[in-house]
């Protein structure tokens, strides 16, 4: 039974009430006076401002105010701050009002977009506030992670229907909000409905706090041995929550049975090199690592262990703060401290009890734990003392351990002032942008007066609302200027006074903003050009969001070698120094692009809201023809491997949506399938969540289900044949490098070892004093494949400045151990002419 099937006849409060408690009771479900009181004042039509703990059950309050406005005819939106919860909402949303009843809005994804209950992120329903107004289809709001209003890049996006949607009903929703009263009095000026502010500082699940002066290794035992497990430990860097776990493995955490209750589970799940084998030494050992940069897929399997109670430990960010889907009875802060992009500060009221909150699970645990470790040199000095015990002599003797320069302490103090304080008031982050004025440009009514709405009556202090009104001036001319937008003689017949002389699709904000842009230079390039292909993914590497840590990676990689030739060529220090500042990551096409972009901004203010940035990263694989896994390692890139797969998805995703079927050439359909075959090989979560949200079954969201392993990489035959060609001109550039220590490594099992490969190298070159490596050298035409049931035997023709094409690497593709491996298993079988 759904929901749905429980909807009365009369929706009155009493009556809508009644269902609903009916409902949860049949599911076993007694309500908290705080969630009892919260649905009533839904039910009766208030606004309502809920700040409870976390695990005080705020999401079934949620489910009674769609339920409320389900009832009322009155459509319904759940916003989350991330993509993941919202999906997450989305699948639960439906086991609860049915599929039909359900839809979500990302900007990535659009699922029955027409339902009555919407699951979306804040800007979407932001963008609806602005391009509707007060007659927005909009019955209702659940913010979610309300909080997320103080956010300075972001926050505008929770303001904004606070503003916009007088007529709706809104359920603000966090853990953390502090002070409130400026919210209670502006919801109810704005909507005429009373507005109640529901709390409760008692959780179900109540908390001990303890500050601990013992080593971490030492409070983590006295911790397991306690029976307080699972712990989470809680670090403000990913290097640091990996070098935790591993130090960790040296206590007993988890029985023998234990162990091999995890090998069972994890089964033949695959764990890739790199960081894939340390996660699995430390899982088998009953400890986790958990941070936003990992693999999905080992994001997953952490959590399935966790929830099946296998893993005792786990060590991570602060992420768990949004959503981490963990079980956790206690959770050990590392520090007080973290560095917040400027500066390493303590932590704010706020983060403290957004993360300590995770502590303790309702209807599993009768109390929560949550403890602090001294700083280490602080430990060390208590140690000390207590070893010198009440021996005046000894006490006197002991040299006290300094904090580190430029170390910012925590104590004892800092800790209870933590515990004690109120999360911070949110402030205002409200800004204007280019889309902004469009949306409500496109409205019906006069945009003037709906602009001075928005700009004079915003949350925003007076000096701020000033500057917001010169910015949105200079925007509205930058607009008129260019014929975006034109002034009318006299109002038409929906009351514009100005009006868009283009048409905007719904999403233009969201989901890639220069996408119009990257369809606009693409048709820059000729389509027989051999570079075309690979040109086409750096317009549209050009038009998504930054993976910094590889870029990061690429400019130290790039500056090292740029130092190493520098030496060489015997230009001193100073000079180096100052040549090294211009030495950055690839940009391939960046004059071309930043041109085009330049002439486009003409036409097309609102993308100055957006910044085009060159790179490399797909490009600089393929040129490279390496596998992810040699990739990561290249760049040393494990801890952001995560990060990079999700890069290398959106890219994929792009270049499938974004360029049109005329414009995709047989290469670069072929990189194409490529991608997405890599992708899927590494961890087809990403590509199966996007499947799964487009056509929702009752198995529920990827997340809900233990990873599986990926297709075999021989079915897309397409595909393999970009991966087969890769790994042969993979060595075919090492061979042109003379690198025959790199060609050994990979083929020593071959029996190609680095004498062999030394050995055909000084042969080719004794004929020719080149090889190409070129566009031309890297063409199907000098691919010769010959496709056997479970065997492909191929050769590799060089390009040799003769054209004589007689030498090349022949070699066998095993396509079983392929399959097994996700990428193509080559066996070198011969080098040379033919």
């Amino acid at each position: 039974m759904t929901l749905t099937d429980l909807l009365p006849a009369d929706p009155d409060p009493d009556a809508l009430f009644e269902a609903f408690t009916t409902w949860t009771a049949e599911r076993g479900i007694e309500l908290y006076p705080a969630q009892e009181e919260a649905v009533m004042e839904v039910v009766s039509g208030s606004n309502v401002i809920l700040s409870t703990p976390t695990g005080s059950g705020k999401s079934l309050v949620a489910v009674g105010a769609h339920f409320t406005a389900l009832a009322q005819g009155r459509r319904s939106y759940y916003t989350a701050p991330i993509k993941a919860l919202v999906s997450e909402k989305f699948f639960q949303l439906i086991d609860i009002f049915g599929a039909d009843n359900v839809g979500m809005m990302t900007g990535d994804s659009s699922v029955n977009p027409d339902a009555p209950i919407i699951c979306c992120t804040a800007e979407i329903l932001a963008n609806i506030a602005l391009r509707f107004g007060a007659g927005a289809p909009v019955g209702q709001v659940v913010a979610d992670e309300f909080h997320f209003y103080s956010e300075p890049d972001r926050g505008w996006a929770w303001q904004v229907p606070l503003l916009e949607l007088p007529n709706a009903q809104f359920v603000l929703m966090s853990a953390t909000l502090g002070d409130v009263s400026f919210f209670e009095k502006d919801l109810t000026r704005r909507t005429g409905k009373p507005t109640a502010v529901v709390t409760s500082a008692q959780r179900p699940v109540p908390l001990t706090f303890r500050y601990a002066l013992t080593p971490l290794h030492e409070t983590m035992s006295e911790l397991l041995n306690g029976g307080q497990a699972p712990v989470y430990v809680v670090h403000f860097s990913q290097a640091a929550a990996i070098e935790r776990a591993q130090t960790l493995m040296s206590i007993n955490v988890t029985s023998k049975a234990e162990k091999e209750a995890i090998a069972e589970l994890i089964g033949d799940f695959r764990f890739a090199a790199g960081f894939g084998k340390t996660l699995s030494r430390l899982v088998r050992h009953g400890i986790g690592v958990h941070h936003a940069g990992m693999l999905p897929k080992y994001r997953r399997l952490v959590e399935t262990l966790a929830q099946s109670g296998l893993l005792k430990v786990i060590c991570g960010t602060d992420t768990l703060g949004v959503g981490i889907n963990v079980p956790i009875r206690t959770v050990v802060f590392s520090a007080l401290t973290k560095y917040d992009g400027v500066r390493q500060r303590h932590l704010k009221a706020r983060e403290f009890h957004q993360i300590a909150g995770r502590a303790g699970r309702a209807g599993y645990d009768t109390d929560g734990y949550v403890v602090v470790q001294a700083p280490d040199h602080v430990v060390e000095n208590a140690k000390a003392l207590e070893k010198a015990g009440d021996d005046p002599k000894k006490k006197k003797k002991i040299v006290r351990k300094k904090a580190p320069e430029g170390f910012v302490n925590w104590t004892e103090s800092t800790f209870d002032r933590l515990i004690a304080a109120d999360p911070e008031p949110l402030t205002s982050s409200f800004k204007v942008t280019h889309s902004m004025l469009l949306n409500v440009i496109s409205r019906p009514g006069n945009a003037f007066d709906s602009m001075r709405h928005l700009l004079e009556d915003n949350h925003e202090d007076r000096a701020s609302q000033r500057r917001l009104i010169l910015r949105a001036i200079a925007i509205y001319r930058a607009l008129l200027a260019a014929g975006v937008v034109e002034r009318l003689s006299e109002p038409d017949e929906q009351g514009r006074i100005i009006r868009l002389t283009v048409d905007l699709q719904f999403d233009f904000a969201l989901n890639q903003p220069l996408s119009p842009f990257a369809l606009a230079a693409i048709e820059l390039f000729d389509l027989e050009s051999p570079s075309y292909a690979l040109d086409v993914v750096s317009v549209v590497e050009s038009t998504v969001d930054n993976p910094r840590p590889v870029l990061s990676q690429q400019q130290f990689k790039a500056r090292g070698e740029a130092v190493q030739a520098m030496k060489a060529e015997g230009i001193e220090y100073d000079e180096r120094m100052e040549l090294l500042e211009n030495i950055s990551y690839p940009k391939p096409l960046e004059e071309l692009l930043q041109g085009a972009f330049h002439s486009y901004r003409q036409g097309h203010p609102w993308v100055a809201d957006y910044e085009l940035s060159p790179k490399s990263v797909v490009r600089d694989m393929y040129e490279r023809a390496m596998n992810f896994v040699e990739y990561i390692g290249f760049y040393q890139l494990a801890r952001s491997e995560g990060l990079v797969l999700r890069y290398l998805a959106d890219v994929y995703d792009a270049l499938r949506h974004t360029v049109p079927d005329e414009a995709k050439t047989e290469a670069l359909q072929d990189l194409i399938e490529w991608l997405g075959e890599l992708v899927r090989q590494v961890d087809s979560s990403l590509l199966d969540e996007w499947e799964a949200l487009r056509h929702p079954t009752e198995e529920g969201p990827v997340s809900h289900r233990p990873p599986e392993p990926p297709p075999g990489v021989t079915r897309n035959e397409r595909a393999f044949r970009v991966l087969v060609r890769n790994e042969l001109f993979r060595r075919v550039e090492l061979f042109a490098r003379r690198a025959w220590f790199p060609l050994g490594e990979l083929d020593a099992d071959s029996g190609w070892d680095a004498d062999a490969w030394q050995e055909a190298i000084e042969d080719y070159f004794e004929e020719y004093e080149t090889l190409g490596t070129g566009p031309d050298a890297r063409g199907p035409q000098l691919l010769m494949i010959d496709q056997q049931p479970d065997v492909w035997k191929v050769r590799q023709i060089f390009d040799d400045p003769a054209g004589d094409h007689d030498w090349g690497i022949s070699a066998e593709v095993d396509l079983a151990a392929s399959d097994e491996a996700g990428m193509a298993v080559v066996r070198v079988t011969e080098v040379g002419a033919h």
